[in-house]
Protein backbone atom coordinates (compact mmCIF):
# COMPACT_ATOMS: atom_id res chain seq x y z
CA UNK A 1 0.00 0.00 0.00
CA UNK A 2 1.30 3.33 -0.76
CA UNK A 3 1.86 5.82 2.11
CA UNK A 4 -0.10 9.25 1.90
CA UNK A 5 3.36 10.94 1.65
CA UNK A 6 4.55 9.05 -1.34
CA UNK A 7 1.29 9.64 -2.94
CA UNK A 8 1.44 12.97 -2.99
CA UNK A 9 5.03 13.08 -3.34
CA UNK A 10 4.63 11.25 -6.85
CA UNK A 11 1.48 13.76 -7.72
CA UNK A 12 3.33 16.84 -7.25
CA UNK A 13 6.21 15.21 -9.00
CA UNK A 14 3.86 14.77 -11.77
CA UNK A 15 2.32 18.40 -11.57
CA UNK A 16 5.92 19.59 -12.18
CA UNK A 17 6.12 17.06 -14.91
CA UNK A 18 3.37 18.85 -16.67
CA UNK A 19 3.99 22.53 -16.07
CA UNK A 20 7.56 22.35 -16.56
CA UNK A 21 9.66 21.93 -19.64
CA UNK A 22 12.83 20.52 -18.41
CA UNK A 23 15.18 20.08 -21.26
CA UNK A 24 13.77 24.03 -22.39
CA UNK A 25 15.13 24.95 -18.95
CA UNK A 26 17.71 23.48 -19.11
CA UNK A 27 19.33 25.00 -22.07
CA UNK A 28 17.61 28.49 -21.02
CA UNK A 29 19.83 28.33 -17.77
CA UNK A 30 22.88 27.29 -19.86
CA UNK A 31 22.70 30.39 -21.82
CA UNK A 32 21.31 32.39 -19.44
CA UNK A 33 23.35 31.73 -16.28
CA UNK A 34 26.94 32.52 -16.99
CA UNK A 35 25.51 36.11 -17.75
CA UNK A 36 24.78 36.28 -14.02
CA UNK A 37 27.95 34.77 -13.58
CA UNK A 38 29.29 37.43 -15.21
CA UNK A 39 27.37 40.08 -12.93
CA UNK A 40 29.01 38.58 -9.98
CA UNK A 41 32.34 38.91 -11.36
CA UNK A 42 32.08 42.17 -12.90
CA UNK A 43 29.41 44.40 -11.26
CA UNK A 44 28.13 45.42 -14.81
CA UNK A 45 24.58 45.33 -15.21
CA UNK A 46 24.26 45.19 -18.70
CA UNK A 47 25.11 41.88 -18.57
CA UNK A 48 21.76 40.76 -16.83
CA UNK A 49 20.20 42.49 -19.43
CA UNK A 50 22.08 40.18 -21.80
CA UNK A 51 19.99 37.28 -20.74
CA UNK A 52 17.09 38.48 -22.13
CA UNK A 53 18.86 38.86 -25.42
CA UNK A 54 20.02 35.08 -25.05
CA UNK A 55 17.10 33.35 -24.10
CA UNK A 56 15.22 35.71 -27.11
CA UNK A 57 17.56 33.99 -29.60
CA UNK A 58 16.75 30.87 -27.73
CA UNK A 59 13.09 30.53 -27.82
CA UNK A 60 12.60 30.49 -31.57
CA UNK A 61 15.46 28.46 -31.98
CA UNK A 62 14.22 25.72 -29.95
CA UNK A 63 10.96 26.17 -31.31
CA UNK A 64 11.44 26.10 -35.09
CA UNK A 65 15.05 24.00 -35.05
CA UNK A 66 16.85 26.94 -36.60
CA UNK A 67 20.70 26.31 -37.67
CA UNK A 68 23.31 29.14 -36.56
CA UNK A 69 22.74 30.80 -39.63
CA UNK A 70 19.06 31.63 -39.15
CA UNK A 71 20.36 32.19 -35.35
CA UNK A 72 23.04 34.69 -36.76
CA UNK A 73 20.13 36.43 -38.86
CA UNK A 74 17.78 36.57 -35.44
CA UNK A 75 20.78 38.05 -33.52
CA UNK A 76 21.27 41.09 -36.38
CA UNK A 77 17.48 41.77 -36.34
CA UNK A 78 17.53 42.35 -32.56
CA UNK A 79 20.88 44.36 -32.72
CA UNK A 80 19.63 46.41 -35.20
CA UNK A 81 16.21 47.21 -33.91
CA UNK A 82 17.50 48.02 -30.37
CA UNK A 83 19.85 50.46 -31.66
CA UNK A 84 17.30 52.30 -33.80
CA UNK A 85 15.14 52.65 -31.02
CA UNK A 86 17.29 53.21 -28.35
CA UNK A 87 19.08 56.50 -30.72
CA UNK A 88 15.76 57.60 -31.48
CA UNK A 89 14.35 57.70 -27.85
CA UNK A 90 15.55 61.58 -27.69
CA UNK A 91 12.93 62.21 -30.41
CA UNK A 92 10.03 61.27 -28.87
CA UNK A 93 7.74 61.35 -31.85
CA UNK A 94 10.44 59.60 -34.01
CA UNK A 95 10.61 56.74 -31.33
CA UNK A 96 6.35 56.19 -31.19
CA UNK A 97 6.69 55.84 -34.63
CA UNK A 98 9.79 53.02 -35.17
CA UNK A 99 8.27 51.40 -32.10
CA UNK A 100 5.08 51.14 -34.48
CA UNK A 101 6.60 49.89 -36.90
CA UNK A 102 8.46 47.38 -35.21
CA UNK A 103 5.06 45.75 -34.35
CA UNK A 104 3.73 45.59 -37.39
CA UNK A 105 7.10 43.80 -38.62
CA UNK A 106 6.85 41.76 -36.17
CA UNK A 107 3.44 40.47 -37.38
CA UNK A 108 3.62 41.06 -40.79
CA UNK A 109 6.48 38.54 -42.07
CA UNK A 110 3.54 36.10 -41.25
CA UNK A 111 2.84 36.39 -44.64
CA UNK A 112 5.79 34.67 -45.11
CA UNK A 113 5.05 31.88 -42.89
CA UNK A 114 2.80 31.95 -40.20
CA UNK A 115 5.85 31.11 -37.57
CA UNK A 116 7.39 34.25 -38.72
CA UNK A 117 5.26 35.63 -35.68
CA UNK A 118 7.75 33.57 -33.10
CA UNK A 119 10.93 34.72 -34.98
CA UNK A 120 9.14 38.62 -34.88
CA UNK A 121 7.84 38.57 -31.47
CA UNK A 122 11.02 37.70 -30.41
CA UNK A 123 12.89 41.12 -32.02
CA UNK A 124 10.34 42.94 -30.83
CA UNK A 125 10.15 42.15 -27.77
CA UNK A 126 14.09 42.51 -26.66
CA UNK A 127 14.68 45.55 -28.61
CA UNK A 128 11.87 47.40 -27.47
CA UNK A 129 12.63 46.34 -23.35
CA UNK A 130 15.78 47.03 -23.78
CA UNK A 131 16.00 50.32 -25.30
CA UNK A 132 13.57 51.44 -22.42
CA UNK A 133 15.35 50.06 -19.97
CA UNK A 134 18.79 51.06 -20.54
CA UNK A 135 17.90 54.81 -20.44
CA UNK A 136 15.29 54.49 -17.25
CA UNK A 137 16.47 56.68 -14.73
CA UNK A 138 19.98 57.33 -16.39
CA UNK A 139 21.49 60.40 -17.63
CA UNK A 140 22.52 60.05 -21.85
CA UNK A 141 26.20 59.21 -21.37
CA UNK A 142 25.30 56.10 -18.68
CA UNK A 143 22.42 54.78 -20.80
CA UNK A 144 25.24 55.01 -23.64
CA UNK A 145 27.48 53.17 -22.05
CA UNK A 146 25.19 50.71 -21.02
CA UNK A 147 23.77 50.01 -24.65
CA UNK A 148 27.45 49.81 -26.12
CA UNK A 149 27.99 46.97 -23.01
CA UNK A 150 25.05 45.50 -24.40
CA UNK A 151 25.99 45.21 -27.82
CA UNK A 152 29.69 44.56 -27.32
CA UNK A 153 29.16 41.71 -24.69
CA UNK A 154 26.27 40.43 -26.73
CA UNK A 155 28.26 37.65 -28.94
CA UNK A 156 28.65 35.72 -26.14
CA UNK A 157 24.68 35.12 -26.33
CA UNK A 158 24.79 34.55 -29.78
CA UNK A 159 27.53 32.12 -29.28
CA UNK A 160 26.14 30.17 -26.58
CA UNK A 161 22.42 29.74 -27.98
CA UNK A 162 23.87 28.56 -32.04
CA UNK A 163 26.18 25.88 -29.69
CA UNK A 164 23.13 24.57 -28.13
CA UNK A 165 21.55 24.01 -31.37
CA UNK A 166 24.82 22.62 -32.80
CA UNK A 167 24.78 20.06 -29.84
CA UNK A 168 21.26 19.37 -30.60
CA UNK A 169 21.33 19.36 -34.55
CA UNK A 170 24.21 16.43 -34.00
CA UNK A 171 21.98 14.05 -31.51
CA UNK A 172 18.42 14.31 -33.48
CA UNK A 173 20.17 15.55 -36.95
CA UNK A 174 19.85 18.19 -39.29
CA UNK A 175 16.22 19.22 -39.37
CA UNK A 176 15.06 21.32 -42.19
CA UNK A 177 14.11 24.97 -41.31
CA UNK A 178 10.39 25.83 -41.99
CA UNK A 179 8.32 28.69 -40.81
CA UNK A 180 4.64 27.46 -42.28
CA UNK A 181 2.39 28.34 -45.06
CA UNK A 182 1.95 31.36 -45.46
CA UNK A 183 -0.74 33.26 -43.37
CA UNK A 184 -4.14 34.26 -45.32
CA UNK A 185 -4.60 37.16 -42.74
CA UNK A 186 -2.01 38.72 -41.85
CA UNK A 187 -2.63 42.46 -42.16
CA UNK A 188 -5.55 43.30 -39.74
CA UNK A 189 -2.92 41.77 -37.06
CA UNK A 190 -0.40 43.67 -38.19
CA UNK A 191 -2.03 46.66 -38.39
CA UNK A 192 -3.83 46.29 -34.97
CA UNK A 193 -0.33 45.32 -33.05
CA UNK A 194 0.60 48.65 -34.62
CA UNK A 195 -2.15 50.37 -33.26
CA UNK A 196 -1.73 49.95 -29.85
CA UNK A 197 2.07 49.35 -29.59
CA UNK A 198 2.11 53.10 -31.59
CA UNK A 199 -1.28 53.93 -29.12
CA UNK A 200 1.04 52.53 -25.64
CA UNK A 201 3.78 54.12 -27.09
CA UNK A 202 2.41 57.73 -26.97
CA UNK A 203 1.03 57.64 -23.68
CA UNK A 204 4.42 56.48 -21.99
CA UNK A 205 6.28 59.42 -23.87
CA UNK A 206 3.45 61.93 -23.34
CA UNK A 207 3.04 60.75 -19.50
CA UNK A 208 6.68 59.55 -18.65
CA UNK A 209 5.31 56.72 -17.65
CA UNK A 210 8.16 54.61 -15.22
CA UNK A 211 8.81 50.97 -16.63
CA UNK A 212 7.25 51.89 -19.97
CA UNK A 213 7.93 48.91 -21.77
CA UNK A 214 5.62 46.41 -20.15
CA UNK A 215 2.81 49.28 -21.67
CA UNK A 216 4.02 48.56 -25.04
CA UNK A 217 5.01 44.89 -24.87
CA UNK A 218 1.65 44.53 -23.05
CA UNK A 219 0.07 45.88 -25.86
CA UNK A 220 1.36 44.23 -28.48
CA UNK A 221 1.31 40.59 -26.41
CA UNK A 222 -2.47 40.89 -26.59
CA UNK A 223 -3.26 40.81 -30.21
CA UNK A 224 -3.60 36.87 -31.35
CA UNK A 225 -5.96 36.74 -33.24
CA UNK A 226 -9.75 37.80 -32.94
CA UNK A 227 -11.17 39.97 -30.31
CA UNK A 228 -12.37 36.79 -27.86
CA UNK A 229 -8.54 34.91 -28.38
CA UNK A 230 -7.52 38.35 -27.67
CA UNK A 231 -9.44 38.97 -24.72
CA UNK A 232 -8.66 35.89 -23.20
CA UNK A 233 -5.12 36.42 -23.31
CA UNK A 234 -5.58 40.03 -21.32
CA UNK A 235 -7.10 38.00 -19.04
CA UNK A 236 -3.90 35.60 -18.18
CA UNK A 237 -1.95 38.44 -18.25
CA UNK A 238 -4.30 40.40 -15.69
CA UNK A 239 -5.02 37.43 -13.25
CA UNK A 240 -0.63 36.43 -13.29
CA UNK A 241 0.01 40.11 -12.49
CA UNK A 242 -2.23 40.57 -9.81
CA UNK A 243 -1.38 37.20 -8.31
CA UNK A 244 2.52 37.38 -9.19
CA UNK A 245 3.33 41.11 -7.98
CA UNK A 246 1.88 41.19 -4.57
CA UNK A 247 3.33 37.72 -3.90
CA UNK A 248 6.37 38.84 -5.01
CA UNK A 249 6.62 42.20 -3.06
CA UNK A 250 5.18 40.48 -0.20
CA UNK A 251 7.63 37.86 -0.06
CA UNK A 252 10.48 40.85 -0.25
CA UNK A 253 9.51 42.61 2.53
CA UNK A 254 10.75 39.13 4.43
CA UNK A 255 14.22 39.69 2.91
CA UNK A 256 17.01 42.28 3.12
CA UNK A 257 17.96 43.90 0.14
CA UNK A 258 20.76 42.14 -1.64
CA UNK A 259 23.03 41.48 -5.21
CA UNK A 260 22.72 38.09 -4.70
CA UNK A 261 18.72 38.14 -4.27
CA UNK A 262 18.22 40.38 -7.20
CA UNK A 263 20.38 38.92 -10.09
CA UNK A 264 18.75 35.15 -8.79
CA UNK A 265 15.60 36.81 -9.20
CA UNK A 266 16.65 38.68 -12.52
CA UNK A 267 17.72 34.65 -13.43
CA UNK A 268 14.07 33.30 -12.58
CA UNK A 269 12.35 35.73 -14.26
CA UNK A 270 14.23 35.41 -17.58
CA UNK A 271 13.92 31.46 -16.86
CA UNK A 272 9.95 31.86 -16.84
CA UNK A 273 10.02 33.14 -20.70
CA UNK A 274 10.08 29.38 -22.15
CA UNK A 275 10.23 27.03 -19.10
CA UNK A 276 6.59 26.44 -18.72
CA UNK A 277 3.55 24.67 -20.68
CA UNK A 278 0.53 26.95 -19.52
CA UNK A 279 1.56 30.63 -20.38
CA UNK A 280 -0.41 31.66 -17.30
CA UNK A 281 1.46 29.98 -15.01
CA UNK A 282 4.92 31.53 -16.42
CA UNK A 283 3.27 34.71 -16.31
CA UNK A 284 2.06 34.68 -13.04
CA UNK A 285 5.76 33.56 -11.86
CA UNK A 286 7.41 35.74 -14.18
CA UNK A 287 5.58 39.19 -12.21
CA UNK A 288 6.44 37.36 -8.64
CA UNK A 289 9.68 37.29 -9.84
CA UNK A 290 10.02 40.75 -11.32
CA UNK A 291 8.18 42.46 -8.03
CA UNK A 292 11.00 40.05 -5.95
CA UNK A 293 13.84 41.63 -7.67
CA UNK A 294 12.51 45.24 -7.29
CA UNK A 295 12.07 44.49 -3.56
CA UNK A 296 16.04 43.17 -4.13
CA UNK A 297 16.94 46.76 -5.14
CA UNK A 298 15.05 48.24 -2.88
CA UNK A 299 11.97 49.48 -4.94
CA UNK A 300 9.12 46.66 -4.86
CA UNK A 301 6.23 48.51 -3.49
CA UNK A 302 6.63 51.69 -6.67
CA UNK A 303 7.63 48.62 -9.07
CA UNK A 304 4.48 46.36 -7.97
CA UNK A 305 2.33 48.67 -8.76
CA UNK A 306 3.42 49.85 -12.29
CA UNK A 307 3.97 46.33 -13.15
CA UNK A 308 -0.31 45.58 -12.47
CA UNK A 309 -1.13 48.83 -14.55
CA UNK A 310 1.34 48.72 -17.02
CA UNK A 311 0.48 45.11 -17.85
CA UNK A 312 -3.85 46.35 -17.83
CA UNK A 313 -3.12 49.86 -19.93
CA UNK A 314 -1.15 47.80 -22.67
CA UNK A 315 -3.64 45.16 -22.77
CA UNK A 316 -6.66 47.71 -23.32
CA UNK A 317 -4.95 49.34 -26.26
CA UNK A 318 -4.26 45.65 -27.57
CA UNK A 319 -7.75 44.97 -26.86
CA UNK A 320 -9.23 48.49 -28.59
CA UNK A 321 -6.95 48.02 -31.84
CA UNK A 322 -8.25 44.37 -32.28
CA UNK A 323 -11.72 45.60 -31.75
CA UNK A 324 -11.47 48.67 -34.49
CA UNK A 325 -9.40 46.81 -37.26
CA UNK A 326 -12.29 43.75 -36.77
CA UNK A 327 -15.01 46.43 -37.18
CA UNK A 328 -13.30 48.39 -40.14
CA UNK A 329 -12.54 45.93 -41.64
CA UNK A 330 -16.11 43.93 -41.73
CA UNK A 331 -17.34 47.76 -43.20
CA UNK A 332 -15.16 47.36 -45.52
CA UNK A 333 -15.96 44.08 -47.15
CA UNK A 334 -20.08 44.87 -46.49
CA UNK A 335 -19.37 47.68 -48.64
CA UNK A 336 -17.55 45.72 -51.05
CA UNK A 337 -19.80 43.05 -51.54
CA UNK A 338 -22.96 45.87 -51.91
CA UNK A 339 -24.53 45.88 -55.64
CA UNK A 340 -22.37 49.13 -57.03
Amino acid sequence: MISPTLATAARLRDLLAREIKTGELVRALIVVGPTVAAYFISRETALLNLGLVAVSLLIPALRQHFPPKVIAWHYLAILVTFAALFLAAPIKPLFVVLTALAGFLAVAGTRHGEHFRTLGNWVFIPAVYLACEVREGVSASEALRHAGAIIVSSPIALALVCSIQIYDQRRRGNAATSFGPPAAEWFLPAAATAMAVFAAAALVEILDLAQGQWVMWSAASVVVGDLAASTGKLKQRAIGAFVGVPLGFLTGLLLPPSRIGYAVAILAATLTLISFSRYIVGFGLRCFFIALAASFAGGASGIAEQRIVNVLIGGTFGLVAVALTETVWRRVMQRARSPG
